[in-house]
């Protein structure tokens, strides 16, 4: 089974900037698509953004495109999310997930293989 580290999570004031890591062991990490999710409390496991193998290709959901970026570094087995211009609502558990075999949809929980424990962010008003 494919481990998955996050962390960087914390608390920040709105407006703030935060830096997710994702850390995959194995060689293989180059082959995985990688995507991030997160759950606030008492609302279902949602979309935030998702990278291709390769890092070429990037897909965002609507609410934060434009202040969330998410990269990878394939030499070193970590996937990124550089989050800025946070806001309250996006106060959630953030959590990373990796696939191991292609697919055309990159968005659904539940084409995801592998899943880290989650990082807690916060964002204070």
């Amino acid at each position: 089974q494919v481990q998955l580290v996050e962390s960087g999570g914390g608390l920040v004031q709105a407006g703030g900037s935060l830096r997710l890591s994702c850390a995959a062991s194995g060689r293989a990490f180059s082959s995985y698509d990688m995507g991030w999710f997160r759950q606030a409390p008492d609302k279902a496991r949602e979309f935030v953004a998702a990278v291709r193998r390769s890092g070429s290709f990037t897909t965002y959901t609507d609410s934060v495109k434009g202040r969330f970026t998410i990269s990878r570094d394939n030499a070193k087995n970590t996937m990124y999310l550089q989050m800025n211009s946070l806001r309250p609502e996006d106060t959630a558990v953030y959590y990373c997930a990796a696939r191991v075999t292609s697919t055309a949809t990159l968005t659904l929980p539940t084409l995801y293989n592998y899943w880290g424990q989650g990082t807690q962010v916060t964002v204070s008003s």
